[in-house]
């Protein structure tokens, strides 16, 4: 079964730092796109970070100069390396990879990984 599954999430006070990983399992092709998107509690869902496969990334304001996002297209693999987090960044991050096939555009979505920032 085709799955992106995301791991990393957790505890950290303001200032520190985190690093989120996604991987693909079921799936023998590369993604045309990856993404992170985060949902904090009653919000809507946000892009973050996106990467596409020739390495350009992208960033949501917020996250600029303080998120790098990457992703090793061998192993079916995408980070999210997050420092200087804040209090805002407290969200569920989902993993989410899109892949073009036959003129169709196939998507997954990862169940997401929580992060807290706290004092």
């Amino acid at each position: 079964q085709a799955q992106l599954v995301e791991s990393g999430g957790g505890l950290v006070q303001p200032g520190g730092s985190l690093r989120l990983s996604c991987a693909a399992s079921g799936i023998s092709f590369s993604f045309n796109v990856m993404r992170w998107y985060r949902q904090a509690p009653g919000k809507q869902r946000e892009l973050v970070a996106s990467i596409i496969d020739s390495g350009i990334t992208n960033y949501a304001d917020s996250v600029k100069g303080r998120f790098t996002i990457s992703r090793d297209n061998a192993k079916n693999t995408m980070s999210l390396e997050m420092n200087s987090l804040k209090l805002e960044d407290t969200a569920v991050y989902y993993c989410n990879a899109r892949k073009l096939l036959s003129y169709r555009w196939m998507e997954y979505w990862g169940e997401g990984t929580l992060v807290t920032v706290s004092t």
